[in-house]
């Protein structure tokens, strides 16, 4: 660029002498075609005829050095004009190679962008799948775990209800036993009263009263079996247990409330097993003990592992 500013003040400086060159000879040229009249006197006619041969070679040498100036400028004026449009065309090679640069990193960069769109996606669909797939497994887990929870209750409704089954043959079967030794005492007793009848008078009091003892402790009897009969064992409960019932009732045997008293060996389950046994049974037994039916009452639930 610097070569061509150089360049162009040598041809500027060129144009100017060929101008002044030319301008220079214009005026030899008028110089020579004007007639002077001079105010001195007139010299020879030859000695004048030769002044204007001189002058006009000089004149036409001027004008051949101006028209070769003129002619160098011309063509110093043509290598600029060729000098400026190859500088052109090199400025828009330039260009166009810069544009194609630009549309060539253009092109990379998009394709770097859209490689980098794929793997993005590629990636958050990696993800997608593998959150559907924890999920699914934590669902077939929370099911697994479900069933088994199920089954577990399962089995132990089934145990329980077998084991209130269990009991409730049991408490029959003690029932039995009671009521044969019932009838095994009265009729010890009817045969004893006929032996006795000669001291009625002196033994009818005392065997009021142990007849009264008698018909409560069947009493007492028949209600914890009652009770026992409607009693689902919880897991807790171990052998050995002895709580002390209190109930609330009214005639007819009808359950008012139920607690636990003192002294009772079972654990919180245990105790809340007790009243709702009482609470499941509604109604104490009542006819055929109304002599000794009492409001308040209070009896041991005992259990002993059978």
């Amino acid at each position: 660029m610097t070569l061509d500013f150089r360049e162009f003040g040598q041809q500027a400086q060129a144009l100017g002498l060929a101008v002044a060159v030319h301008v220079l000879a214009a005026l030899f040229m008028v110089l020579g075609t004007m007639n002077w009249v001079p105010f001195k006197r007139q010299e020879p006619v030859g000695l004048l005829i030769e002044a204007v041969m001189v002058d006009t070679s000089l004149i036409q040498d001027q004008r051949a050095e101006a028209q070769a100036a003129a002619e160098r400028e011309e063509m110093r004026e043509q290598r600029a004009r060729e000098l400026e449009q190859q500088r052109e065309r090199e400025q828009q090679r330039q260009q166009e190679l810069e544009d194609q640069r630009r549309e060539q990193q253009r092109v990379e960069q998009q394709r770097a962008e859209e490689q980098r769109q794929q793997e993005l996606e590629a990636q958050r669909k990696r993800e997608a799948e593998q959150r559907l797939e924890q999920l699914r497994q934590e669902r077939e887990r929370k099911l697994e775990e479900e069933r088994i929870k199920q089954q577990r209750e399962l089995e132990q409704l089934r145990a329980e209800r077998e084991a209130a089954e269990r009991d409730r043959r049991e408490a029959e079967e003690r029932l039995k036993q009671i009521e044969a030794q019932r009838q095994r005492e009265a009729e010890q007793q009817r045969l004893a009263a006929e032996q006795e009848a000669q001291r009625v008078a002196a033994e009818q009091q005392a065997f009021q009263a142990g007849r009264l003892a008698t018909e409560r402790d069947k009493y007492m009897l028949a209600i914890q079996q009652v009770v026992t009969q409607n009693w689902l064992r919880p897991p807790t409960a171990e052998e050995g247990l002895v709580c002390v019932v209190n109930v609330v009732q009214i005639p007819g045997g009808e359950v008012i409330s139920a607690n636990i008293g003192s002294p009772c060996n079972a654990d919180p389950v245990t105790r809340r097993s007790i009243i709702a046994a009482v609470e499941r049974a509604g109604t104490l037994p009542y006819r055929g003990f109304e002599q000794v039916f009492e409001r308040n009452i209070q009896f041991n639930f005992i259990y002993d592992g059978n």
